[in-house]
C-alpha cells in the first residue's frame, strides 16, 4: 500500500482550521479595515493609524467610553461581592438536596433566559418601581442593576468551583488553634479563595463591557455605552473609526477573558 504524503492535511486538522477561520475571520477583517487608509469601501489603500488617533478627539466616543467603564466597574464590584457571598453561603451552610436544587436553578436562571426577555422585564419593573424608588431613573443606576443581575450567576459559578476543591480541614485546624471565624476567613479561607474571586470579577467585567441589549433597554439620556454607540453609528454606515473602536473593544474583552482564564487555572489547584 502506498504511503500517504507527509504534506497531506488530515481531515480533522482541515476541519479545525475551517472552524477557526469561520469564528475569527470577521474579527480579522474588522481589525484590518481599521488600519486601511480608505475612508469608504473595502479596497486596501495603504496602512494607517490615523483612525485610532481620531478616536481620542471624538467627544461622543470619550463620553461613551467613560460611561462603559463606570458601568462595568460599579456592576463588577457589586456582583463580585454578592456572587462571592452567595457561593460561600451555598457551599458552607447545610441545605437539603431538593432545596439546593431549587436554589441552584433560581441562581442560574438569568444565564438561560434570553437577554431580550430580561431587558423587557427590567424595563417594565423599573417603570412600576419608580413611584416607590424615584432614584431608579433611566440611566446608570438602572443599568447597573440590570448588569448585576446577569453577572452574579457567573461570579457564583466560578467561586463555587474554587470552593469545591477547598480542604475544609484547614479551617478546622485554624479553629482548633484558637482562631476566630473572622481570623479563619481572613488568613485561611480568603487567600485560597482569592484567585476564584478575581476570575469571577474579570468575567463579570467582560460581560458588562460587551453588553448591548440590557444597556439599551435600561439606559437614559447621557448614558450611552460603547456598544450602543457602535450600534447607532453602524446604522448610518460602517466607518473606519467604528472599525478602530470595535477592534479596541475586542482587544479589551480578549485581555479580560485571558486574565480570567489565567486566574481560573490558578484556582483549580489550591
Amino acid at each position: 500500500m502506498p504511503r500517504q504524503s507527509s504534506s497531506t492535511v488530515s481531515p480533522s486538522l482541515a476541519l479545525g482550521l475551517g472552524v477557526f477561520a469561520f469564528l475569527y475571520a470577521p474579527i480579522l477583517v474588522v481589525a484590518l479595515q481599521s488600519l486601511n487608509n480608505a475612508r469608504h469601501g473595502a479596497e486596501w489603500k495603504g496602512l494607517t493609524f490615523s483612525w485610532y488617533s481620531q478616536l481620542a478627539s471624538n467627544d461622543a466616543i470619550r463620553s461613551a467610553s467613560w460611561n462603559t467603564l463606570q458601568l462595568a466597574a460599579f456592576s463588577t464590584v457589586i456582583s463580585t461581592l454578592l456572587g462571592t457571598a452567595l457561593a460561600y453561603g451555598l457551599s458552607r451552610f447545610p441545605i437539603q438536596r431538593h432545596t439546593r436544587w431549587a436554589v441552584d436553578g433560581l441562581t442560574q436562571l438569568p444565564t438561560y433566559v434570553p437577554d431580550i426577555v430580561l431587558a423587557a422585564g427590567f424595563l417594565v419593573f423599573f417603570e412600576l418601581a419608580r413611584p416607590l424608588l424615584p432614584a431608579l431613573q433611566p440611566g446608570l443606576p438602572t443599568m447597573v442593576c440590570a448588569h448585576v443581575t446577569v453577572q452574579i450567576p457567573f461570579v457564583s459559578m466560578v467561586v463555587r468551583a474554587r470552593l469545591a476543591g477547598f480542604d475544609r480541614s484547614l479551617e478546622e485546624a485554624a479553629h482548633d488553634l484558637g482562631a476566630t471565624p473572622l481570623q479563619t476567613f481572613r488568613f485561611v479561607t480568603w487567600p485560597i479563595l482569592q484567585p476564584g474571586v478575581a476570575a469571577g470579577a474579570l468575567l463579570a467585567f467582560t460581560i458588562s463591557l460587551d453588553d448591548f441589549i440590557l444597556s439599551f433597554f435600561t439606559s437614559g439620556p447621557g448614558s450611552t455605552t460603547l456598544p450602543m454607540f457602535i450600534y447607532s453609528s453602524v446604522k448610518r454606515g460602517v466607518t473606519p473609526e467604528i472599525n478602530a473602536l470595535s477592534t479596541l473593544l475586542i482587544i479589551a474583552s480578549a485581555l479580560a477573558v485571558a486574565l480570567s482564564l489565567r486566574w481560573q487555572s490558578r484556582s483549580s489547584a489550591p
